[in-house]
């Protein structure tokens, strides 16, 4: 069980994660695709629930995010939402559902908060897809910003290295930023950049700067709960840090039931009827 006792037990909502930021708070960040997990992490006070394009690594066993369709990301959502009360539920946009077309962009965003109950999106890119971000707040559905190592971009990188390492990277990702918050973003991830680089973006802006793998100056922190959890145990990055062996855990157990079975020792005379 968790020692943490939220402050403020309110329903998390933009508004209150601006808050958080002008008080200096903190914000706890962390994906989840199920009914289950959700709900056992909220309970244990998450401020923010990422319902993450991340499944398609960790749920489905693809190499990127990229296979994700619109339906897979809603029938996410909407186990995550039937097992939320407290924290904030935001639903990655997949590929192919937003760029080029800020009218498509519109429409995908309206079925994720119609279909799955989220409560907000969040979208990959800056000055490129600033016109769909646009267009989905129009309608008054609260948009979060991902900027630094976007992976539907996989594919233009060739790599999953840090990014924004040069100065002319790390000046478009400053303009991208300041761009995203002019246009209404309530929040923005930055993934996998440069400490120094990730606090002046938090520094600068007013919105709340959510930082995985871009170091200790952001105002909040965000992980794959697989990763953190020890369920998908190969992904090592510096960045990640483990706070449980689950992976562990669940072959030891499910070891000790296939023995348990195969000798005959379950079940015994008190677990039968």
């Amino acid at each position: 069980m968790s020692t943490y006792t939220p402050q403020d037990n309110r329903k998390v909502t933009t508004r209150r994660l601006a808050e958080m930021k002008a008080a200096g708070e903190k914000i706890a960040m962390l994906t989840a695709y199920d009914y289950s997990m959700a709900r056992l992490i909220d309970e244990a006070g998450m401020d923010v629930i990422l319902v993450g394009d991340s499944a398609a690594n960790v749920m489905v066993g693809y190499q990127t995010t990229l296979p994700m369709t619109l339906d897979n990301m809603i029938y996410h959502a909407k186990c995550v939402t039937n097992g939320v009360k407290r924290a904030l539920v935001v639903c990655d946009m997949p590929f192919g559902t937003y760029q080029g077309n800020s009218l498509e962009a519109l429409a995908s965003a309206v079925r994720i908060m119609k279909e799955s109950n989220a409560e907000a999106v969040k979208i990959e890119g800056g000055e490129e897809i600033i016109d769909s971000v646009r267009r989905i707040l129009s309608a008054g559905i609260p948009v979060m910003g991902h900027l630094g190592l976007t992976p539907q971009s996989i594919n233009k990188f060739g790599t999953y290295n840090v990014r924004a390492k040069e100065a002319a990277e790390a000046a478009k990702l400053k303009s991208d930023a300041r761009l995203l918050e002019e246009a209404g973003c309530f929040a923005i991830v930055l993934e996998k950049v440069p400490a120094t680089l990730a606090a002046e973006v938090a520094a600068e802006l007013t919105i709340p700067v959510i930082g995985i793998g871009a170091g200790g100056g952001c105002d909040g922190q965000v992980l794959v709960m697989h990763d953190m959890l020890g369920i998908n145990s190969n992904f090592k990055p510096k960045f990640l840090r483990r706070y449980a062996e689950l992976g562990e855990a669940i072959e030891n157990a499910v070891g000790n039931y296939i023995n348990d079975v195969k000798s005959s020792d379950f079940p015994n005379e008190n677990e039968q009827y």
